[in-house]
């Protein structure tokens, strides 16, 4: 094991406001002529800084580690002759075809995962929806003092190294804040999604790089998953789904001959991943606990249930001296209900106080709708077991990466160690919950 790396910060993650605050803007010119928006940390390098001699910044030799993660795919998915860049990609490396998502299998906690190394009962972050209980209401974990642990992308910067985020949907550019050096203000938002288009993502991850060349750059391609959520033939022809994963492979295709044509190629690893994978149900395979719950004379006006597609959090709100009782006759309800899957307290899975009293899981081809039935139309949805499984590869060609296919369980939660592995990075304090894959 690494030795500890004592700049690394602490458990709390604690941030200086101050500096966070501290940004100046960038504005850069994409692929296609758009004009790309940028945040920098204050005394970052400028583009006009970073190029000197034309040409140079594009073959210098350091250390780089691109991220990307190609949100919502399962591991089926990116090895077919739909996929001829990603397969070409991962063919080149090492392979973990036993890939896991960890609970709970959503956005948020898995890409907070993915940049701490450590389980959400450390990083204060097990969902993407939860009951906040100060506040008493349910909201997304989109806020930078949510993640209460330090992020490899800090302690890149603490140590001289440059970082960068673009990130296409807004409650991850909202979770991750301004900790990383540059990061992309990311636009054009599709209405309801709240995510940017691929396209659109992958020009500005190719201006970051090209421009600014972070040693580290975290990239999240969304259409993958918002297709997968709202394809109605998701059960069948996944029409939708399958015209966003030809063109998540061209836009990692871009960025692959991006590295090479530049000279980064032979100083890069690149890790790709999904966050989670996708599951359809059909309109009459909805679970709705809520209103089981509340017509329940012991729990009626008590529980708040925090919906997170394939998983629900249950949150008692009544007296404490009822809890007990209260949690048991919960889980009897969950459990006696058509298509739930299981029920486990939260410290079972190592989601922490955030995550409520109860967390249940429902069946493959089922969905949670709550508080009422009509509350989740989306057919695609994750956060359950049957969402585990995700691609996971390193390539690139630093000297680094190991070629063939390897049979240990990769997870979300060792993407930080193996950044840290590169970079020369000991370990947090209380030391990694993932392993390097380098």
């Amino acid at each position: 094991m690494a030795p500890a790396d004592r700049t690394g910060g602490d458990e709390t993650g604690t941030v200086d406001a101050g500096a966070l605050g501290r940004r100046s803007f960038l504005r850069l010119t994409g692929a296609a002529g758009a004009s790309l928006l940028f945040s920098a940390a204050a005394g970052a390098p400028s583009t006009q800084a970073l190029t000197g001699v034309a040409g140079q910044a594009s073959v210098a030799r350091k250390r780089r580690a691109y991220v990307l993660v190609v949100d919502g795919a399962r591991p089926d998915e990116l090895g077919t002759a739909l996929t001829p860049h990603l397969r070409a990609l991962r063919d080149a490396g090492r392979n973990f075809p036993a890939a896991r998502s960890l609970p709970v299998m959503e956005t948020i906690p898995n890409h907070v995962m993915m940049m701490t190394g450590v389980r959400p009962d450390r990083s204060g972050v097990p969902a993407n929806a939860v009951y906040d209980r100060s506040e008493q209401t349910i909201r997304d974990l989109d806020r930078p003092s949510d993640l209460r642990f330090p992020t490899v992308i800090e302690r890149l910067n603490r140590k001289g190294f440059t970082t960068g985020t673009v990130l296409s949907k807004e409650y991850l550019f909202g979770i991750f804040g301004t900790r990383a050096t540059y990061r992309w203000e990311p636009a054009p938002i599709v209405p309801v999604s709240g995510h940017a288009p691929d396209a659109f993502t992958m020009d500005a991850a190719l201006s970051m790089v090209e421009e600014l060349d972070p040693n580290l750059v975290f990239v999240n391609l969304g259409d993958c998953d918002r297709m997968g959520h709202s394809d109605l033939t998701g059960t069948t022809l996944q029409a939708a789904r399958t015209a966003a994963l030809v063109d998540v492979d061209t836009q990692v295709g871009r960025f692959v001959d991006m590295l090479k044509t530049s000279g980064r190629w032979r100083d890069s690893v690149v890790i790709v991943l999904a966050d989670h994978s996708m599951d359809w149900s059909d309109p009459h395979q909805i679970i709705s606990l809520q209103p089981a719950l509340d017509a329940d004379p012991m729990l009626a006006g008590n529980v708040v249930v925090a919906q997170n597609g394939g998983a629900d959090l249950l949150s008692w709100t009544g007296p404490a001296d009822r809890r007990a009782p209260a949690l048991r006759r919960m889980r009897d309800i969950a459990l006696a209900t058509d298509g739930v899957l299981s029920v486990h307290e939260p410290a079972q899975l190592r989601l922490g106080d955030n995550a409520g009293d109860l967390v249940v899981y429902c069946r493959s081809g089922w969905r949670f709708s709550d508080p009422a039935p009509y509350s989740n139309p989306i057919p695609g949805n994750h956060g359950h077991p049957a969402t585990q499984p995700i691609p996971f590869f390193v390539s690139g060609g630093h000297r680094l990466v190991r070629q063939g296919t390897s049979s240990a369980a990769a997870r979300t939660v060792d993407v930080a160690p193996t950044v840290g592995t590169l970079f020369g990075l000991g370990d947090p304090r209380g030391g990694y919950d993932g392993t390097s894959r380098l």
